[in-house]
Order: structure tokens, then sequence, then C-alpha cells
């Protein structure tokens, strides 16, 4: 028997979907848009099922923030009576899997499970093309799709958001020292460390040999960018231990704005390279470590 798909559920009175033979679904109803969008940051779900009995609940939808990110990790599946064949459409072609009619428990069971499906297909494909194989995270072009899913939305959901790209020092001095497959170790463990450090709505993108990219979804005062920037280029100048051996990276930091510094993905992305290839290195400028140099280094050299 397969685990239970988990349903996110925005409704008066969700249906009795337990004993269907498309299950088994587990549900968890909450009372509106903004608790599912709360409920989307704390944890995975497989769908989100939203019933919307008017025009008015629709019209909530679209405007609604947090739909972009949810279009990303679940099948959403809507429930209303009459919706017009261009909102269908629409929704559609933003990332929602189904517009149902209102209809029984079986129905829905069939449509829901289906809709599941599709979307575990759509990620499958999406991260077979859009992932960085050294590190497992979305790789330059899934970045550039996040972001412009998510500016298509803020034209119409006004919200700031910051996109930090940090380039990293040290990989080179690690593979001379240590080999090709410590070069890849010390770069996966500054993925992790990056992950660690963020919300679980922000997107972490590896958008070349020695560089990342942090999309902070939302930030709630400009200042907020920066200081995100500031700790996790903090957290990438503590020291790794790799095959027994500590090593260290630098940092460069680069930061752009949504709107403050352009409202164009491509403005955006260049201005934060720009800044990054610019700015003076935070962190430890002698990656070449006196360990990996043998007795012959100098008796001043501090490692």
């Amino acid at each position: 028997m397969s685990a239970p798909f988990q349903v996110l559920c925005v409704s008066a009175r969700p249906a009795d979907l337990w004993g269907s033979p498309y299950g088994p679904f587990v549900l968890h109803p909450v009372a509106g848009l903004d608790e599912a969008a709360r409920e989307l940051q704390s944890r995975a779900h497989d769908a989100l099922l939203i019933e919307l009995p008017t025009a008015a609940d629709l019209a909530a939808l679209q405007a609604w923030p947090a739909l972009s990110h949810a279009v990303l990790d679940a099948a959403v599946v809507l429930v209303h009576a009459e919706p017009e064949v261009p909102t269908v459409l629409s929704l559609l072609q933003f990332g929602v899997q189904d517009v149902l009619p209102p209809t029984d428990a079986p129905g829905l069971a069939r449509s829901l499970r289906l809709a599941i499906e599709r979307k575990r297909i759509e990620m499958a494909a999406r991260k077979a093309y859009a992932t960085d194989l050294a590190t497992g995270l979305p790789n330059h072009t899934q970045l550039l799709e996040h972001m412009t899913h998510l500016v298509a939305l803020r034209a119409r959901e006004p919200a700031p958001m910051a996109l930090i790209v940090l380039r990293i020092e040290g990989l080179a001095a690690t593979e001379a020292a240590l080999g090709a497959e410590a070069a890849n170790v010390l770069k996966r463990k500054a993925a992790v460390r990056l992950r660690s450090g963020l919300r679980a709505s922000d997107v972490v993108a590896s958008i070349g040999g020695d560089a990342f990219a942090v999309l902070l979804a939302w930030i709630d005062a400009p200042g907020d960018g920066e200081r995100v920037a500031a700790k996790l280029a903090q957290s990438l100048t503590q020291p790794f231990n790799v095959t027994g051996r500590e090593r260290r990276l630098g940092v460069r930091v680069g930061l752009a704005q949504f709107p403050a510094h352009g409202d164009r993905v491509e403005d955006l992305l260049r201005r934060a390279l720009g800044q990054a290839a610019s700015v003076a290195t935070i962190g430890k400028a002698d990656y070449a470590h006196a360990a990996d140099r043998g007795p012959s280094a100098a008796a001043n050299d501090e490692g």
C-alpha cells in the first residue's frame, strides 16, 4: 500500500476521500488562503485543493501571492461552479493542474490522484533538465524560470523580493590540493549550509562552477536583503571539513531588489552578478592552506 497523499484543503466542507481506491488521502483542512500560505511554508504537500464558491473567491485566489509557490511543489486543484473559459485557461497556464465543477467524493478523488501523478511527472521532467548535477540544486535555467514566474505574479500583487549572488573562492585551491572530488564535496557542503540558513519558500540555485544565487521570494523591509546576504556570506566563511582537512572559502556578494533595481529578470540577475564581481572578497584570502603545502611552508604562514 502506498503512503497516503497529503492534501492541504481550503474548503468549508472537506470531502471524505479516505476510502477511495485512488488514495489513500489525508486531508489537512485550513480556514483560508492566508493559513494555507503558512502551511505551504512549513511542510510539503502532494496537492492543494481549494473550493471557490463565489466569483469573489476566484478573484481572491488569482491575486493570492502564495499561488506561485504552491504550483511549483504541489498539484493545485480548484473547485468552482462555472468559471469562464479564459479564466480556466489562464489558471492552467499559470500552473494550476485542474479546475473542476462541484463533484462527488469518488469523482474528486480520481481527479486529485491524476493531478498528483501529472505533477510528479512534470516535476521529474523539470528536475532532469534543470538541476545542477554537482550539488542537486536548481541550475541557472530553473532559477530564471522561477524568477519569471514570480515577477509575473508581482505585476498583479506587488511585493518586494531580493536576489542574492554569492561567488565563492577557494574551490580551485581545494582541487589542486586534494583533487576534483574534494572540491565537489566542498561545493556541496556550501550548498547545504546555504539551504539550512533560509526559509522553505526561498530558492537556492547553482549558477556556475563557483556561484550560487538565492532568491528571497518576498522581504518585509528593504534592509532584509542585505541582512540575509551578510548572514549567508558569514556562514560560508566558516571552516569546512573535507576529507579530514579544514577548508575555507572566500565570498563576494551581489544583491538586486525587486522592484527597486528593476522589474525584468535579466536586469536583476545582471545587477547582482555585476556587483558580486566588483566587490571585495569576504573571508580568508589565502586558500592554499599550510597543511596542504607541506613542511616547506614559511614559518610565519598562518595557514
